[in-house]
């Protein structure tokens, strides 16, 4: 049992991915779109900073609203990703390793959120 959040595979993914997120947006390239930057900053913030707050509620089913809102963030980052890469801001390697993080991140708070729905408080 994980008596941190910064335990949690699905945060350290997503935090993997918020960092490879930053790397992409401090490029001069891409720093000048403004609205990209600030988009692909908040969603993968949000992914991270989720599970983490999530991981400081008292209820499971509270926590796994969290991870939904974590999930769907994720999906967004993936999103982002396509589309920077589309714009020429993202290039095959960084697209291949995002989307890898944000699958994976996906798919550990999948299996959490299952968790916690079928355990008690």
């Amino acid at each position: 049992m994980a008596k941190e959040f910064t335990e949690l595979v699905a945060w350290q993914l997503s935090d993997e991915l918020r960092r490879l997120i930053l790397e992409i947006v401090a490029q001069p390239n891409v720093a000048r779109d403004f609205k990209y930057c600030d988009q692909s900053k908040d969603a993968a913030r949000s992914a991270a900073s989720n599970i983490a707050e999530g991981f400081g509620r008292f209820r499971h089913k509270e926590f796994a609203q969290f991870l939904r809102i974590a999930m769907g963030s994720l999906q967004e980052v993936g999103d982002l990703l396509i589309d920077g890469h589309e714009r020429r801001y993202v290039t095959d390697a960084q697209l291949a390793q995002g989307t890898r993080l944000a699958r994976r991140a996906k798919s550990a708070c999948a299996g959490l959120h299952d968790y916690l729905l079928r355990t008690p408080d």
